[in-house]
Order: C-alpha cells, then sequence, then structure tokens
C-alpha cells in the first residue's frame, strides 16, 4: 500500500491538464465579461444614432 501511495503523491500528469482548464475558464470569464460591456456600449450608441436620425 505505501508503495502506491507514494507513487500516487508523485504523479504530477493530472496537475498540467487542471492548470490548463483554470487558464481556460480564466479566460471564458474574462472574455463574457468583455463582450457584455462592449454590447451595453454598443446598445447606447445606436440607440443615441437612432435618437439623432429621428
Amino acid at each position: 500500500m505505501r508503495p502506491l501511495l507514494h507513487r500516487f503523491i508523485g504523479d504530477i500528469s493530472g496537475v498540467t491538464a487542471i492548470e490548463y482548464g483554470l487558464i481556460a475558464s480564466l479566460i471564458a470569464v474574462a472574455t463574457i465579461a468583455a463582450v457584455s460591456t462592449l454590447g451595453t456600449n454598443l446598445t447606447t450608441v445606436f440607440t443615441q444614432v437612432a435618437g439623432s436620425l429621428t
């Protein structure tokens, strides 16, 4: 049992996958925040333009 435990503790192959998953999730959150802000700003601009045309 002890060798199995030492091998499990020394195994770092899953750590890289977890790190890539965390990086991908942070990029996704930043992208969603940027698109949300950009969408709100575009709505305001189009509303102003439509108001100017009428």
